[in-house]
This record gives C-alpha cells, sequence and structure tokens, in this order.
C-alpha cells in the first residue's frame, strides 16, 4: 500500500520548487511560511482518521494518498513530515497558533475555508454521500426521504454543513470513522462522509459491510490548506503540478483505488 519516491524524484521536485509562484501575502512580507519549515525541519500535517487518504497501517504507520503525498512533498522542502490529529473543527485555530503547518486530509474547499485559509488548488472530486444500513438503502433513495433521519456527522465538516442544509436532527462527532461507527451500532439512523471514504470503507468486502451509502448530497473539490498568506501554498501548487506531469499523483490515487477522481494539475 505505501509509495515510496525515489531519489531522484524527489531531487526533481525539490528542484522545481525553487521559483515558485504566488508567494502570498505572508511572503511578500518577508515572513517566510516555507523558511518558517524548513528551519525547524518538520512540517506538521494536521489530519484526523479518514481511510483512504490518512489512516495507519498494521505497523502503525499513516499512510493514504494524503499521507504519501505529504511525505513526498516533505522531502522536497528538504523536512521531515510528522503527522498529528486534531479535532476537525479546531483546524483553523491550530494553524494560527502554528501546532499544525498545514491541513491535509480531503478537506473540502469551502467559501470559509478559502477565507480562512491560503489554499492549494484542487486535486480531487468528491462528493457528501448519505450513509444507511444496507437493508433500509431501499427507502432512502431521494433527498426528501432522509430528512427525518438523526444524523451522526464530523463536527465543523462539510457533511455537518450539508445535514444542516437539510433542516434534520444531528448528532455532531469527532470524525467521519466515529460517524459510521454510530450508524453501524444503531446510535444514529445515518452518517453523511465524503464518497471516498464511503467507497473504501462500506459495503461489501469491507470493515462496515452493513452499511451502505445512497444519496449524494453535493459534489464538491478537495483542497490543502496553509496559514493565510503562506508561500507554501504556491510550493504545494508547483510539487502537485510536477507530480501530476510525470505520474506520480495518478500511480499514488490507483494504489488506493480513487484514481479516477483525480483533477488534472495545469
Amino acid at each position: 500500500m505505501k509509495k515510496i519516491i525515489s531519489a531522484a524524484l524527489a531531487l526533481t521536485l525539490a528542484l522545481s520548487l525553487a521559483g515558485c509562484a504566488g508567494a502570498g501575502n505572508q511572503a511578500a512580507k518577508g515572513d517566510s511560511d516555507k523558511a518558517y519549515v524548513q528551519d525547524k525541519g518538520t512540517l506538521v500535517v494536521g489530519i484526523t482518521e479518514f481511510e483512504p487518504m490518512d489512516y495507519t497501517d498494521a505497523s502503525g504507520e499513516w499512510i493514504g494518498f494524503d499521507a504519501d503525498l505529504a511525505k513526498a512533498f516533505a522531502e522536497s522542502l528538504g523536512v521531515k513530515v510528522e503527522f498529528q490529529i486534531i479535532d476537525w473543527d479546531n483546524k483553523i485555530s491550530e494553524l494560527e497558533g502554528k501546532t499544525i503547518d498545514v491541513v491535509w486530509n480531503g478537506m473540502t474547499l469551502t467559501d470559509d475555508v478559502k477565507a480562512a485559509m491560503e489554499c492549494s488548488n484542487p486535486y480531487f472530486n468528491n462528493a457528501q454521500v448519505v450513509i444507511v444500513p444496507a437493508d433500509k438503502a431501499a427507502d432512502y433513495q431521494t433527498v426528501d426521504s432522509v430528512k427525518e433521519l438523526q444524523f451522526a456527522v464530523e463536527n465543523g465538516s462539510a457533511g455537518m454543513e450539508q445535514v444542516e442544509a437539510l433542516g434534520a436532527d444531528y448528532t455532531p462527532v469527532q470524525d467521519q470513522a466515529t460517524a459510521l461507527l454510530e450508524v453501524s451500532s444503531g446510535t444514529a439512523d445515518a452518517a453523511v462522509i465524503d464518497y471516498l471514504m464511503a467507497a473504501a470503507t462500506v459495503g461489501e468486502g469491507t470493515s462496515y459491510a452493513g452499511l451502505t451509502y445512497t444519496v449524494e448530497l453535493n459534489s464538491e473539490e478537495y483542497g490543502v490548506g496553509f496559514r493565510k498568506g503562506s508561500d507554501l501554498a504556491g510550493a504545494l501548487n508547483d510539487f502537485f503540478q510536477t507530480a501530476y506531469e510525470d505520474g506520480t499523483m495518478q500511480q499514488i490515487a490507483d494504489t488506493y483505488g480513487i484514481g479516477d477522481k483525480l483533477v488534472e494539475q495545469k
């Protein structure tokens, strides 16, 4: 499941970052976030457990599409990567307080996110989908049919925004994995999670074989978030373009079975 980036590729990616464009307001003021990360020698990545983007293997190592790309990006900067689980609802304060350097966890590019963070270009297509027990799925195939359900949703997530837009009752929980557990245990009627997570974790052959997804509530794009004005956003965009053009992004996405949702990087 792990993707190892060759030393030659890492060098190529590092060189491609030398002339980053779009450095942002912070760099323009002489306060480079990239230099800050390189000086301390670590890129601290804020995440939640979210298969197939960020999750642990049998040895406890963080893997997944986002985790593998974050490792490669950190290597291109000449620093080590450190993954830190955060409360998703506090992601912006974690960034501003410098307890993390980046939010990289299948984050939906909402208007609020883009206003509060310096965001990368979109790199994945996604949707918020309704999760219900498989034996009840036939009853919940339309938006109207799910409005009376009691939902479990990740606090501060795009899923929570969609449930609020429905006007449905919900209980906020720590992360999407917990939301699935609530439905599986019967303490919630339904959950709303990311399509990419649903495709990897519910249905036949998964940990939640008794659950399935039905209604898509929206369509959206993922991006990576840095502190407002951070020049790391421009550096990551250059990294994305190089990794897309040489096939690295596609290869990692295919490793996790999500290659069809990758956004072209130009």
